[in-house]
């Protein structure tokens, strides 16, 4: 359960990352709730995750599926940059949270 109270926080971390983009300076307020509802999320469900997990590792976990996720989502839905290595960088974050949880024994 703290893993996938884990995911969902980094999943919220995605969402807001890129509702920044839409709220236009939190002008708009239909983007700004849901971007305000979704920094919610992601600070809470680790603040759960973590009772469970080491907090070193369900820290890197959330904000490596977080910086890969909008990363990844600004490529696609706003045009940002896919150069090799900024691709190759993304494989490592990916990775490296993989890397993680599969070191986290009994977890």
């Amino acid at each position: 359960m703290p893993w996938l109270l884990l995911i969902l926080a980094g999943i919220a971390e995605i969402a807001w990352a890129i509702g920044l983009k839409y709220t236009q300076g939190f002008t708009r307020p239909v983007p700004s709730a849901l971007t305000i509802s979704a920094m919610v999320v992601s600070i809470v469900l680790p603040g759960m995750a973590v009772r469970d997990l080491p907090i070193g590792t369900a820290y890197a976990v959330w904000t490596g599926i977080g910086a890969a996720g909008a990363a990844i989502l600004g490529m696609i839905l706003f045009q940002e940059q896919a150069s090799p290595l900024r691709v190759a960088s993304l494989v490592l974050i990916v990775a490296g949270v993989a890397g993680l949880k599969l070191a986290s024994h009994g977890h």
